[in-house]
């Protein structure tokens, strides 16, 4: 009993000491002027280069031809005369509607083809504990160090060949080769983590593989499935080179081609417009980042605890 007491008070002390420590090494932050310093100054210079562009992204949009055009020293980054001219012209004289639903038909489409391949390569390859697992996995990623831009002619010659170019279904089958691999190698890292005494009970409770990864591995990776999720999203959603290359129709191009392709007429550059769509078009991720962002987040810093 005495140990017991004399090993807790130890642990409280350890504590205790850890903590005056921490205090002792942050106590500098408690002024002012260090604060202002060390935290509040190389933020705002961060922030300010972070979100500049995007700030004016936004005035642009709202800007009139002429006002564009007229330089006015520090008040430029300001709206004077505010105008939805640009926002009318992108919306009813282009086919942009149409670019943004081919954008989301494709961008869905791909990131669920995705997700469903990789999360059973990544189950196989964590789970099933076959002979050379490892060297599969790390295969896989050593994929996505491929650059696009070298596939896509090889790709090109393939969708030619089966007649698939010039339609959604040529970018929706071409992108999860970019994907597939990331996806899979972020999804093995947090199966990785998950308890395999789980699996085990479920196995001897006569469950099989399948309702194993149903039932009790997919639930405890939703975190993960989020993470990898937004990041085959985002990725199909800006992806620009595929779809400037296998995509050649006004009516069939994608958002982030048809506004750079279509309101860039020679050397005009209608730069209103151009940031409008710009603007619209980031929308969806920065709303589906802002639902899903704890998530995000939970799946970056940890899983599932034994």
């Amino acid at each position: 009993m005495t140990d017991a007491l004399g090993k807790a008070r130890a642990d409280s002390d350890a504590r205790l000491a850890k903590a005056s420590a921490d205090r002792e090494g942050m106590a500098y932050l408690e002024t002012v002027p260090y604060r202002v310093a060390v935290v509040y100054l190389p933020l705002a210079g961060f922030l300010l280069v972070l979100l500049f562009p995007f700030y004016w992204m936004v005035v642009a949009t709202f800007k009139t031809n002429r006002e564009l055009y007229a330089y006015r020293g520090w008040s430029s980054i300001w709206i004077h005369e505010p105008t939805l001219e640009n926002i009318h012209k992108l919306l009813f004289e282009t086919d942009y509607p149409a670019w943004v639903w081919n954008t989301l038909l494709i961008t869905v489409s791909a990131t669920f083809l995705s997700i469903f391949c990789a999360v059973c390569a990544a189950y196989a390859i964590e789970r099933l504990r076959f002979r050379g697992a490892r060297y599969v996995g790390m295969a896989i990623f050593l994929a996505y160090l491929v650059p696009p831009s070298i596939l896509f002619i090889p790709l090109y010659a393939m969708l030619s060949t089966m007649g698939l170019l010039d339609s959604p279904l040529s970018l929706i089958l071409t992108y999860p080769t970019f994907l597939i691999p990331f996806c899979t190698w972020l999804l093995m890292g947090y199966f990785r983590s998950i308890p395999y005494e789980l699996e085990e009970c479920a196995l001897i409770d006569g469950a099989s593989r399948l309702q194993i990864l149903m039932k009790i591995v997919l639930p405890l990776a939703v975190p993960g499935l989020i993470s990898a999720g937004i990041f085959a999203f985002t990725l199909s959603w800006n992806e620009y080179l595929y779809a400037l290359v296998f995509i050649n129709s006004a009516e069939n191009k994608t958002a982030p081609v048809g506004v750079v392709t279509e309101l860039i007429e020679a050397d005009v550059y209608h730069w209103g417009s151009l940031m409008a769509g710009a603007l619209l078009g980031s929308l969806p991720v920065a709303i589906l980042y802002s639902f899903f962002v704890e998530h995000y987040v939970a799946s970056m810093t940890g899983a599932v605890k034994e």
